[in-house]
């Protein structure tokens, strides 16, 4: 290239890695940090330690933290506020926030010295891996630094199990400031304690990249504060595997459950697969239901492009003995989606069986668990469909089903709008507490109490029926699942009533948050 000599171009070459790691940063906190309008960011970096517990040991609040000069394996530092740090040693008591969190987005940022360790337990009990990658990079997974470090069993063999590593190491050297962007999600229990779903890394971008996704956790990893999971813990900061000094911790606690859509939305003749993913992304939802095996993979692919979630396949289940039990595809499909925690949603049918009649309960529960055997160990979860009209139609047939199969992977569904159509809308708390212990999925949308599927589905601020109370019930109840938005037969533009529905579904939220505080 005439006119530029190797040295001008190898500096011209830095300058623009740097420029994009900066903006990959900042896309990144973007995208996977800034809470949604209902959260509240708590900040634990200031002028003194007062937001965390206890005795603090010999952590310390500093201006400027920084690789000692004489030892690059030590940290020192100016005075000043805006950083904390495990101070001369490097070796001192964890670091426990006086606040508990279940749900959350965080942003914390960190930095080691050369063969430094450290890590963060959300909710006290799930640690993500802080580690200077020169150190050491594959000697187990979830070791390097951005891992999900492993589970730790005495009487197995090997004894640690279930680590993650990062997608990619996109750890900087030891020395610079690093940062970690985090969606978490916390297990979820019922009333009786039993867990229903287990706790997940729903994303961790590290320095602007993403490193993880969905990674669901069956359990604490190593070194857990509890012996048993719960559904809320504190931020737990290691500071006794070496120096380390964070900055820039916020929190940002997530009080809503995921609001997903069924694919009616955008099952539309002027909708390719892409347009109508990335109408759900544009419009604000979490991700989607899907109701067919034809184009499911087309759909799962525009779904990973835009960051959302494959939440249900919905799939039909024939009772009678003279009909294939179930699509053969299905088999193909469960290998196509393992490991990417979708529900199947079974809707069960009989010509032969009167709706609800329980003389079809033990086909039901052969059936259920033969699918459920086909899904082990693959990330799935099965939840029975109560439809109008069909053998499964109440929810009280959901819960009764699921109580026979006695599988802790079955469970039941609560759809509004199969509910009213099929029992009019009464005594909805005392049915909504007899589900909620096997409850994995919620649909709700506009309604009135009856009338055709035109007036018992419609977009989510129409009809006279009262979805807040609805959901505050649930809530109440203690439900803290995902919940979908029905959309069958609405005929207004689909880019118009899923905004009119998410404009409605933000004043439920926030009007709901309200009330706990």
């Amino acid at each position: 290239m005439k006119g530029f000599s190797v040295k001008t171009i190898g500096k011209t070459f830095c300058i623009v890695c740097f420029l994009v790691g900066i903006l990959s940063l900042l896309a990144a906190r973007s995208i996977a940090s800034e809470p949604k309008d209902s959260h509240t960011r708590v900040y634990l970096v200031g002028d003194d330690l007062s937001a965390w517990q206890g005795d603090t040991g010999d952590w310390q609040v500093a201006g400027e933290v920084f690789i000692k000069p004489d030892n690059e394996k030590k940290l020192a530092a100016k005075l000043g506020t805006g950083v904390i740090w495990n101070g001369q040693k490097g070796k001192t008591k964890h670091l426990t926030t006086k606040a508990e969190f279940g749900d959350v987005r965080a942003h914390i940022e960190f930095v080691i010295p050369k063969g430094s360790n450290s890590g963060i337990y959300f909710a006290g009990q799930y640690e993500l891996q802080i580690l200077d990658n020169g150190l050491i990079r594959s000697r187990y997974p979830g070791i390097e630094c951005g891992g999900i470090y492993q589970r730790w069993d005495k009487n197995k063999t090997p004894k640690g199990y279930e680590g993650h590593s990062p997608r990619v190491d996109a750890s900087f050297p030891s020395g610079r400031w690093q940062a970690f962007d985090v969606i978490f999600r916390a297990a979820r229990f019922d009333r009786n304690g039993r867990k229903t779903a287990n706790a997940k890394f729903i994303k961790v971008f590290h320095n602007g990249i993403l490193i993880h996704e969905n990674v669901e956790l069956n359990g604490p990893t190593r070194g857990s504060m509890f012996a048993e999971e719960r559904p809320r813990g504190p931020l737990w900061f290691q500071g006794n595997h070496g120096p380390v000094a964070f900055r820039n911790i916020w929190v940002a606690p997530i009080d809503e459950p995921d609001f997903f859509v069924f694919d009616s939305a955008i099952r539309r003749k002027e909708l390719t697969a892409k347009q109508g993913v990335q109408l759900i992304r544009e419009s604000g939802y979490d991700g989607m239901e899907y109701e067919r095996y034809e184009g499911i993979t087309e759909i799962v692919e525009e779904l990973d492009k835009n960051g959302l979630r494959l939440y249900a396949l919905y799939l039909g289940v024939q009772l009678d003995r003279n009909k294939p039990k179930y699509d053969p595809r299905l088999k193909e499909t469960i290998e196509l989606l393992k490991g990417r925690d979708v529900t199947l949603w079974l809707n069960i049918r009989s010509r032969k069986l009167k709706c609800s009649d329980s003389a079809g309960d033990a086909r039901a529960v052969e059936i259920i668990r033969e699918i459920d055997d086909m899904v082990a160990g693959k990330g799935f979860r099965i939840a029975l469909y109560p439809h109008h009209k069909f053998w499964l139609e109440r929810v009280g047939d959901s819960v009764r089903v699921t109580k026979k199969v006695n599988r802790k992977n079955v469970g039941a569904i609560f759809n509004l709008c199969h509910w009213l159509k099929a029992e009019g809308g009464k005594d909805m708390k005392p049915l909504i507490e007899t589900a909620m212990p096997y409850l994995f999925s919620v649909s709700i949308n506009g309604a009135e109490y009856a009338g055709g599927w035109e007036k018992i589905i419609q977009p989510l601020d129409n009809g006279e029926y009262d979805v807040y109370t609805f959901l505050e019930t649930l809530k109440k109840t203690g439900y803290s699942g995902p919940i979908g938005l029905q959309t069958y037969g609405i005929t207004a533009p689909a880019q118009d009533h899923l905004a009119r529905s998410m404009k409605k579904w933000r004043q439920f939220v926030r009007r709901l948050a309200s009330k706990t505080k």
